[in-house]
């Protein structure tokens, strides 16, 4: 396939970033069924699939929710902890699709040349890195593979030591994820989550073990400060240890805070950023509309589900600002005649420092629609007007690093730096 990236043609491959498993739910929900097995999944599961271009790759990654259970059905939640050790769904975070028809997408990636599979121990209690083992043994293609997967949070309830970022977390992490996923070694392992608690130097001397061990080939980082990031690449540097190369991060129309120190530091420390995210939950996906005389969403979708769950994640979302950006994307969109979904994302990917954008779609339709935001190049009136009304505030001290205050540090004379010091 090719499409054509920043103004540049390049042979691109489809990527599929796989996280699997039952979402188990009542069995009178519309759309539910129950299949060969012992719960109940959704008979439209979220799958992904993606691009991956020659210079900058795409990754998708699984990240919807299924339905939240509700309050008056407390035996469920039972069942959901006793099937997966925990009590994600709960909380919201039920990620997951059927096996028959996560394997169908699975070969289909393949089959249409992709190689990039990325997971994480704790996706649906295990259940996502135990399917892709199978599948990847039964394709008989580990070696052509790039296999990702994550350790952080843990795996179940009241041992502080089955989670966070310690030397034991990280080997018997490691040991599950790759005994589950029937493998000697993972390409990428990325930290899920920065912990506060465990040392840099212990994170990094312990990834770097791995590394050296010929286990794990190369680490990545999500979800942490930027103080903390330029800490682990200096001593990486200094003590010689393996040093992380990919930083996955939430960033959209919607969240752009990464912007002030997170994306400097990336491009100072060459790491490639993956955002996720980059729909804002769906909302920027174009099927929802405010409710009246509130902040919150209507319509047909997760966030209508969610937005009464109390997770901070999603109750962020829902801000008189938030409706203003998505006010303008719905402008452009008719302006250029492109879907908002596409918009969003094309603005995504080409931000700077982006080497890689993390998108989820529930059917195949949605899936090429998304693909679709790499075949057009944003106008420049359109990029300038999505970039203004979604502009963060200028706050201290990064008011202090503007042209403004730079003037008065220059004397007025105009200095540059020059691409490549």
């Amino acid at each position: 396939m090719d499409i054509n990236l920043r103004g540049t043609k390049t042979q691109s491959t489809y990527v599929f970033v796989f996280s699997s498993g039952p979402s188990v739910a009542r069995p009178a929900w519309p759309g539910l069924r129950r299949p060969r097995g012992t719960a109940y999944v959704c008979i439209s599961p979220e799958i992904q699939t993606c691009v991956i271009s020659s210079n900058i790759p795409f990754f998708l990654r699984s990240s919807h929710v299924s339905e939240l259970l509700q309050p008056a059905w407390p035996e469920w939640i039972e069942s959901l902890s006793a099937l997966f050790g925990h009590d994600d769904v709960w909380n919201g975070v039920g990620w997951g699709s059927a096996e028959d028809t996560a394997k169908q997408m699975f070969n289909a990636y393949l089959d249409a040349g992709g190689n990039f599979i990325d997971t994480a121990n704790g996706y649906t209690g295990g259940t996502s890195e135990t399917f892709l083992g199978k599948f990847i043994r039964e394709r008989g293609e580990r070696d052509r593979i790039v296999l990702a997967t994550k350790f952080t949070f843990a795996m179940g309830k009241g041992d502080p030591n089955a989670g966070g970022n310690g030397r034991k977390n990280i080997y018997s992490s490691l040991e599950g994820s790759l005994r589950r996923l029937q493998t000697d070694y993972i390409d990428l392992f990325w930290m899920h989550n920065w912990d506060t608690l465990t040392p840099v130097d212990e994170v990094m001397s312990s990834l770097d073990d791995l590394v050296r061990a010929g286990k794990v080939r190369y680490i990545g980082i999500s979800n942490s400060p930027a103080w903390y990031l330029a800490r682990a690449q200096s001593l990486a540097e200094f003590k010689h240890y393996d040093n992380f190369c990919a930083w996955q991060l939430e960033y959209s129309l919607l969240e752009r805070n990464i912007e002030r120190e997170h994306i400097p530091a990336a491009l100072e420390f060459g790491l490639g950023i993956t955002p996720w995210s980059p729909l804002a939950s769906g909302l920027l996906s174009g099927k929802y509309k405010r409710e009246k005389g509130s902040a919150r969403p209507a319509g047909d979708g997760r966030l209508t589900v969610t937005k009464e769950s109390g997770n901070p994640a999603f109750l962020k979302l829902f801000t008189e600002r938030n409706w203003k950006i998505i006010d303008a994307l719905n402008e452009v969109s008719k302006e250029i005649g492109k879907p908002p979904a596409q918009i969003a994302l094309n603005w995504v990917t080409h931000r700077p420092g982006v080497s890689s954008t993390i998108i989820g779609a529930s059917k195949m339709e949605q899936l090429k629609d998304n693909l679709a935001a790499l075949d057009f190049e944003l106008p420049e009136g359109a990029r300038k007007k999505l970039d203004e009304v979604s502009q963060p505030e200028n706050q201290y001290p990064y008011l202090f690093f503007g042209p403004e205050m730079q003037a008065g540090v220059t004397g007025g004379a105009e200095v540059r730096k020059t691409p490549g010091f």
